[in-house]
Protein backbone atom coordinates (compact mmCIF):
# COMPACT_ATOMS: atom_id res chain seq x y z
CA UNK A 1 0.00 0.00 0.00
CA UNK A 2 1.31 3.31 -1.21
CA UNK A 3 1.72 6.34 1.78
CA UNK A 4 1.35 9.73 1.04
CA UNK A 5 4.21 11.15 1.40
CA UNK A 6 2.27 13.97 3.82
CA UNK A 7 0.24 11.30 5.63
CA UNK A 8 1.16 10.41 9.12
CA UNK A 9 -0.72 9.74 12.25
CA UNK A 10 0.82 9.78 15.27
CA UNK A 11 -1.84 7.13 16.96
CA UNK A 12 -5.08 5.48 16.57
CA UNK A 13 -7.48 3.57 18.30
CA UNK A 14 -9.82 0.83 17.01
CA UNK A 15 -12.35 -0.60 18.83
CA UNK A 16 -13.67 -4.22 18.49
CA UNK A 17 -10.67 -5.23 17.05
CA UNK A 18 -9.89 -8.51 17.98
CA UNK A 19 -11.19 -10.23 14.84
CA UNK A 20 -12.73 -9.21 11.24
CA UNK A 21 -12.99 -5.82 10.05
CA UNK A 22 -11.29 -3.96 12.99
CA UNK A 23 -8.21 -6.67 13.41
CA UNK A 24 -7.91 -5.74 9.58
CA UNK A 25 -7.34 -2.06 10.38
CA UNK A 26 -5.05 -2.82 13.15
CA UNK A 27 -2.85 -4.64 10.60
CA UNK A 28 -3.21 -2.12 7.93
CA UNK A 29 -1.96 0.66 9.99
CA UNK A 30 1.12 -1.32 11.69
CA UNK A 31 2.55 -2.45 8.25
CA UNK A 32 2.64 1.44 6.99
CA UNK A 33 6.00 2.32 5.51
CA UNK A 34 5.71 5.00 8.64
CA UNK A 35 3.36 3.48 10.63
CA UNK A 36 2.14 5.39 14.15
CA UNK A 37 4.06 5.69 17.10
CA UNK A 38 0.96 4.38 18.87
CA UNK A 39 -1.71 1.35 17.71
CA UNK A 40 -4.80 0.59 20.26
CA UNK A 41 -6.38 -2.33 19.35
CA UNK A 42 -9.26 -2.98 21.89
CA UNK A 43 -11.14 -6.15 22.55
CA UNK A 44 -14.24 -7.24 25.28
CA UNK A 45 -11.87 -9.99 26.43
CA UNK A 46 -8.64 -10.16 27.09
CA UNK A 47 -8.28 -13.72 27.61
CA UNK A 48 -10.85 -15.04 24.93
CA UNK A 49 -8.91 -17.21 22.41
CA UNK A 50 -10.07 -15.11 19.46
CA UNK A 51 -7.58 -13.07 20.30
CA UNK A 52 -4.25 -15.36 19.67
CA UNK A 53 -3.88 -13.52 16.49
CA UNK A 54 -3.17 -10.20 18.57
CA UNK A 55 -1.32 -11.27 20.85
CA UNK A 56 0.40 -12.61 17.83
CA UNK A 57 0.85 -9.17 16.53
CA UNK A 58 1.87 -7.41 20.23
CA UNK A 59 5.24 -9.46 20.06
CA UNK A 60 6.12 -8.13 16.30
CA UNK A 61 5.08 -4.83 17.07
CA UNK A 62 6.28 -3.03 19.74
CA UNK A 63 3.86 0.12 18.54
CA UNK A 64 1.16 -1.72 19.12
CA UNK A 65 -0.40 -1.44 22.40
CA UNK A 66 -4.03 -4.33 23.10
CA UNK A 67 -6.76 -2.65 25.61
CA UNK A 68 -9.57 -4.27 27.44
CA UNK A 69 -12.89 -2.19 26.50
CA UNK A 70 -16.91 -2.09 26.41
CA UNK A 71 -18.18 0.55 24.86
CA UNK A 72 -21.40 0.38 26.64
CA UNK A 73 -19.73 0.84 29.83
CA UNK A 74 -18.00 3.89 30.93
CA UNK A 75 -15.69 2.42 33.68
CA UNK A 76 -14.20 0.71 30.87
CA UNK A 77 -14.04 3.70 28.55
CA UNK A 78 -12.35 5.73 31.34
CA UNK A 79 -9.88 2.73 32.11
CA UNK A 80 -8.85 2.25 28.20
CA UNK A 81 -8.39 6.00 28.15
CA UNK A 82 -6.28 6.63 31.31
CA UNK A 83 -4.13 3.73 29.15
CA UNK A 84 -3.50 5.88 25.96
CA UNK A 85 -3.17 8.79 27.94
CA UNK A 86 -0.17 7.29 29.40
CA UNK A 87 1.08 6.21 26.39
CA UNK A 88 0.67 9.24 24.10
CA UNK A 89 1.19 11.78 26.63
CA UNK A 90 0.84 15.50 25.17
CA UNK A 91 0.61 14.07 21.42
CA UNK A 92 -2.66 13.06 22.03
CA UNK A 93 -4.96 10.82 19.67
CA UNK A 94 -5.25 11.44 16.06
CA UNK A 95 -8.09 8.77 14.91
CA UNK A 96 -10.19 7.34 16.89
CA UNK A 97 -11.96 4.45 14.47
CA UNK A 98 -15.06 3.24 16.24
CA UNK A 99 -15.63 0.03 15.02
CA UNK A 100 -17.44 -2.10 17.47
CA UNK A 101 -20.83 -3.32 16.16
CA UNK A 102 -23.18 -5.90 16.54
CA UNK A 103 -26.02 -7.02 15.32
CA UNK A 104 -29.28 -9.22 15.47
CA UNK A 105 -31.16 -11.47 12.37
CA UNK A 106 -34.52 -10.02 13.71
CA UNK A 107 -37.32 -8.89 11.18
CA UNK A 108 -40.49 -6.96 12.06
CA UNK A 109 -41.81 -9.77 13.34
CA UNK A 110 -39.41 -11.06 15.78
CA UNK A 111 -37.52 -7.56 16.47
CA UNK A 112 -37.83 -7.27 20.55
CA UNK A 113 -37.08 -4.64 23.02
CA UNK A 114 -34.03 -6.52 24.34
CA UNK A 115 -32.62 -6.96 21.37
CA UNK A 116 -32.77 -3.39 19.61
CA UNK A 117 -31.45 -1.88 22.86
CA UNK A 118 -28.39 -4.35 22.97
CA UNK A 119 -27.36 -3.45 19.13
CA UNK A 120 -28.64 0.54 19.55
CA UNK A 121 -26.23 0.51 22.95
CA UNK A 122 -23.36 -1.01 21.21
CA UNK A 123 -23.58 0.51 17.45
CA UNK A 124 -24.34 3.75 18.74
CA UNK A 125 -23.79 4.77 22.66
CA UNK A 126 -21.11 3.21 22.50
CA UNK A 127 -19.35 5.16 19.92
CA UNK A 128 -20.90 8.81 21.24
CA UNK A 129 -19.41 7.64 24.94
CA UNK A 130 -16.14 7.01 22.76
CA UNK A 131 -16.05 10.33 21.08
CA UNK A 132 -17.00 12.02 24.37
CA UNK A 133 -14.26 10.44 26.52
CA UNK A 134 -11.45 11.05 24.21
CA UNK A 135 -12.59 14.20 22.58
CA UNK A 136 -9.88 15.74 24.99
CA UNK A 137 -7.04 13.58 23.74
CA UNK A 138 -8.03 14.31 20.16
CA UNK A 139 -8.23 18.17 20.46
CA UNK A 140 -4.90 17.51 22.58
CA UNK A 141 -4.16 15.99 18.67
CA UNK A 142 -5.53 18.36 16.58
CA UNK A 143 -3.78 21.29 18.64
CA UNK A 144 -0.18 19.94 18.36
CA UNK A 145 -0.58 19.17 14.34
CA UNK A 146 0.97 21.35 11.86
CA UNK A 147 -1.52 20.57 9.11
CA UNK A 148 -3.75 23.06 7.90
CA UNK A 149 -7.73 22.17 7.60
CA UNK A 150 -8.99 19.32 8.36
CA UNK A 151 -7.17 15.91 7.86
CA UNK A 152 -6.83 12.56 9.01
CA UNK A 153 -3.15 13.42 9.89
CA UNK A 154 -4.44 16.00 11.97
CA UNK A 155 -7.79 14.59 14.25
CA UNK A 156 -10.44 12.35 13.10
CA UNK A 157 -13.47 10.52 14.39
CA UNK A 158 -14.01 7.58 11.86
CA UNK A 159 -17.27 5.74 12.04
CA UNK A 160 -18.20 2.50 11.04
CA UNK A 161 -21.34 1.97 9.46
CA UNK A 162 -23.71 0.34 7.01
CA UNK A 163 -25.16 0.90 3.73
CA UNK A 164 -27.71 -1.08 5.48
CA UNK A 165 -28.46 2.72 7.82
CA UNK A 166 -29.20 4.40 4.52
CA UNK A 167 -32.67 5.33 4.39
CA UNK A 168 -32.71 6.55 0.78
CA UNK A 169 -31.42 2.92 -0.23
CA UNK A 170 -32.78 0.24 2.16
CA UNK A 171 -29.30 -2.51 0.70
CA UNK A 172 -29.79 -5.65 1.14
CA UNK A 173 -33.31 -5.83 2.09
CA UNK A 174 -34.75 -8.83 0.53
CA UNK A 175 -31.79 -11.00 1.98
CA UNK A 176 -32.06 -9.80 5.68
CA UNK A 177 -34.32 -7.35 7.79
CA UNK A 178 -32.14 -6.58 10.39
CA UNK A 179 -34.74 -4.07 11.66
CA UNK A 180 -32.52 -2.99 15.08
CA UNK A 181 -29.42 -2.84 13.08
CA UNK A 182 -30.66 -0.70 10.31
CA UNK A 183 -32.25 1.48 13.08
CA UNK A 184 -28.71 1.83 14.70
CA UNK A 185 -27.02 2.11 11.76
CA UNK A 186 -29.30 4.91 10.95
CA UNK A 187 -29.05 6.85 14.00
CA UNK A 188 -25.20 6.42 13.80
CA UNK A 189 -25.35 8.24 10.90
CA UNK A 190 -26.79 11.28 11.93
CA UNK A 191 -24.52 11.51 15.23
CA UNK A 192 -21.86 11.36 12.68
CA UNK A 193 -23.37 14.62 11.08
CA UNK A 194 -23.70 16.43 14.48
CA UNK A 195 -20.23 15.53 15.13
CA UNK A 196 -18.88 16.96 11.58
CA UNK A 197 -21.34 20.48 12.85
CA UNK A 198 -19.60 20.75 16.27
CA UNK A 199 -16.21 19.54 16.16
CA UNK A 200 -14.21 21.22 12.98
CA UNK A 201 -13.73 23.77 15.35
CA UNK A 202 -11.42 21.81 17.46
CA UNK A 203 -9.83 20.46 14.37
CA UNK A 204 -11.59 17.12 14.30
CA UNK A 205 -13.36 15.90 11.20
CA UNK A 206 -16.03 13.06 11.18
CA UNK A 207 -16.95 10.42 8.59
CA UNK A 208 -19.34 7.42 8.48
CA UNK A 209 -17.64 4.62 6.36
CA UNK A 210 -19.29 1.07 4.97
CA UNK A 211 -17.05 -1.07 4.45
CA UNK A 212 -18.90 -3.53 2.66
CA UNK A 213 -20.95 -6.90 2.96
CA UNK A 214 -17.74 -8.49 4.57
CA UNK A 215 -16.55 -11.89 4.53
CA UNK A 216 -16.85 -12.53 8.55
CA UNK A 217 -18.31 -15.13 10.60
CA UNK A 218 -21.81 -13.31 11.39
CA UNK A 219 -22.23 -12.93 7.64
CA UNK A 220 -24.22 -15.08 5.27
CA UNK A 221 -23.71 -13.20 2.10
CA UNK A 222 -19.87 -11.97 1.89
CA UNK A 223 -19.12 -9.92 -1.28
CA UNK A 224 -15.62 -8.60 -0.03
CA UNK A 225 -12.62 -9.86 2.18
CA UNK A 226 -11.78 -8.40 5.41
CA UNK A 227 -8.39 -7.23 3.54
CA UNK A 228 -9.77 -5.71 0.14
CA UNK A 229 -12.06 -3.88 2.53
CA UNK A 230 -9.64 -2.41 4.87
CA UNK A 231 -6.88 -1.57 2.13
CA UNK A 232 -9.78 0.46 0.20
CA UNK A 233 -10.93 1.87 3.82
CA UNK A 234 -7.43 3.01 4.67
CA UNK A 235 -6.64 4.69 0.80
CA UNK A 236 -10.32 6.67 1.66
CA UNK A 237 -7.91 7.84 4.69
CA UNK A 238 -5.26 8.69 2.88
CA UNK A 239 -7.45 11.14 0.42
CA UNK A 240 -9.64 12.61 3.13
CA UNK A 241 -10.02 16.48 2.83
CA UNK A 242 -11.96 18.94 4.74
CA UNK A 243 -14.67 18.60 1.82
CA UNK A 244 -15.13 15.28 3.37
CA UNK A 245 -15.95 16.21 6.70
CA UNK A 246 -19.62 15.06 7.23
CA UNK A 247 -19.88 12.67 5.02
CA UNK A 248 -21.04 9.22 4.51
CA UNK A 249 -18.64 6.66 1.84
CA UNK A 250 -17.95 2.81 1.26
CA UNK A 251 -14.76 2.02 1.62
CA UNK A 252 -13.97 2.49 -2.03
CA UNK A 253 -14.68 6.42 -1.13
CA UNK A 254 -18.33 6.38 -3.51
CA UNK A 255 -20.92 8.66 -1.90
CA UNK A 256 -23.56 6.81 -0.21
CA UNK A 257 -27.49 8.75 0.01
CA UNK A 258 -28.19 9.22 4.23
Amino acid sequence: MAQPDDFYVFSVLVTGSDRGIGLGLVKRFLELPSPPKWVFATTLDLEEEDNTELRELVCTYPNLVVLQLDVTKLESIQAALSEVQKCVGEGGLTVLINNAGTWAFNDLQTENAKDMMRVYSVNVIGTLQMSQAFLPLLKKAARRSPCQGLSISKSAIINISSIAGSIELLAYWDQNKLIGYRCAKAALNMLTKCQSLDYPTKGIMSIAIHPGSVETANNPDPEISVEESTQGIMTVLFKLCEEDNGTFVDWLGRPIPW
